[in-house]
């Protein structure tokens, strides 16, 4: 990489509020996060917003890389990993200490005595270590204010099962599944193979803490559900079987409210897959034309308030901050059925997130800067 990168030195009183956008990680969505990250520092404020970029690799160094080196990664390959920087990051985790450390590793690994203040990060990491609460608890560690979730909701909305759960009791429509752990799946595989027939084929084998449809498999006999185990196993040790709902695929954005608001919903978006079974990851980042979105979904008026208020729902029911996208089935009488809350959805050119909120009136660069605005307005810590 070049060496070219943000100055650590700049923390001049009085300048604008540092924001920290970090990418990368270590989960099998490392690429996506990329992607994620070269369109948000594309269209970030630089008038409002001083901005330090930092890498995280698959192995976890944590590094200075700038926008120019991050676009010539994904120029020499769309889904490349990030190679270890030579200006290595740290958080002091102490209250009030509100900075990037630096460590130059040109240098033997001697920190330089300077740090980098930061107001708020902006966490662009999508899946394990990321969006499951570990990074935000980091953060929260650290004293520094971050976009999005918190702990306890970014934990429940990465875990399909305990999302399922907190929907029931919020009085959310769930459809039928069952969840296999790995123990049982190694002591009594025969008895899963009973519970996924009560839920009658076709089904979805998903992993149940993984995103971007990784490892996820539409199993149309019983035959083929060894084989997707098999393959979500290789994700994720702990699954879930959803039965297949028949109805349309509805999606719809939740932005954050202002101190005591409500959180808002966009209009909702209708995901149109084009030469696949099910929206998965060739459609959803690597095919343009793999799926459209029309938004506001073609549905009566009173299904888009109801979505959009089951939406806010869910949102709630997690304890949701900053933003989700909620994932919805329309039945075919009409019934919204949830299926899964995102809570660190994709930022890419074609991801649905942004596209809702555009047709709902807030711009790309507008909702970076609402979602700025909103972790700075929140504290850190029990609230």
């Amino acid at each position: 990489m070049s060496t070219s990168h943000e100055n650590p030195e700049a923390t001049a009183e009085g300048s604008k509020p540092c924001v920290a956008v970090v990418f990368g990680g270590r989960s099998s969505e490392h690429s996506i996060s990329l992607i994620t990250a070269r369109s948000v520092l594309r269209a970030i404020d630089r008038e409002r917003w001083d901005v330090v970029s930092v890498g995280i690799s698959t192995d976890g160094a944590w590094f200075l890389c700038s926008q120019e080196e991050l676009e010539a990664l994904l120029d020499e390959h769309p889904m490349a990993q990030l190679p270890v920087g030579t200006h290595r990051v740290s958080l002091p985790l102490q209250t009030g200490d509100s900075r990037l450390l630096i460590h130059d590793t040109a240098e033997n690994g001697a920190p330089l005595s300077r740090g980098r203040h930061v107001d708020a990060v902006f966490p662009l990491l999508h899946g394990p270590f990321g969006e499951d609460g570990t990074l935000q608890g980091l953060l929260e560690l650290a004293d520094l204010p971050y976009v999005g979730c918190g702990v306890a909701a970014s934990a429940i909305g990465m875990d399909k099962h305990f999302m399922k759960l907190a929907f029931e009791a919020a009085g959310l429509e769930v459809g039928p599944y069952t969840v296999v752990h790995d123990r049982t799946w190694r002591t009594d595989p025969q008895g899963v193979r009973e519970r996924v027939a009560e839920l009658g084929f076709p089904v979805f084998v998903k992993p149940a803490r993984a995103g971007s449809s990784f490892g996820i498999t539409r199993v149309d006999d019983p035959s083929q559900l060894d084989a997707a185990i098999a393959s979500a196993r290789e994700h994720d040790l702990k699954l879930v079987v959803e039965a297949e709902i028949e109805g349309r695929e509805i999606e719809c954005a939740v932005l954050g409210g202002h101190g005591t608001d409500e959180a808002r919903a966009s209009l909702p978006g209708e995901i149109e897959v084009h030469g696949h079974a099910l929206y998965d990851f060739e459609a959803k980042y690597v095919e343009n034309d793999g799926a459209t979105l029309s938004c506001p979904a073609r549905l009566p008026e009173e299904v888009i308030d109801t979505l959009r208020r089951e939406a806010v729902r869910a949102f709630h029911a997690v304890d949701g901050e900053g933003l989700s996208r909620c994932d919805f089935f329309v039945t075919h009488d009409e019934r919204v059925v949830i299926n899964e809350i995102n809570t660190m959805p994709g930022f890419t050119p074609i991801s649905m997130y942004p596209r809702m909120w555009a047709a709902s009136g807030i711009e790309y660069s507008a909702l970076i800067d609402e979602l700025i605005t909103l972790a700075l307005e929140r504290p850190v810590g029990l609230r």
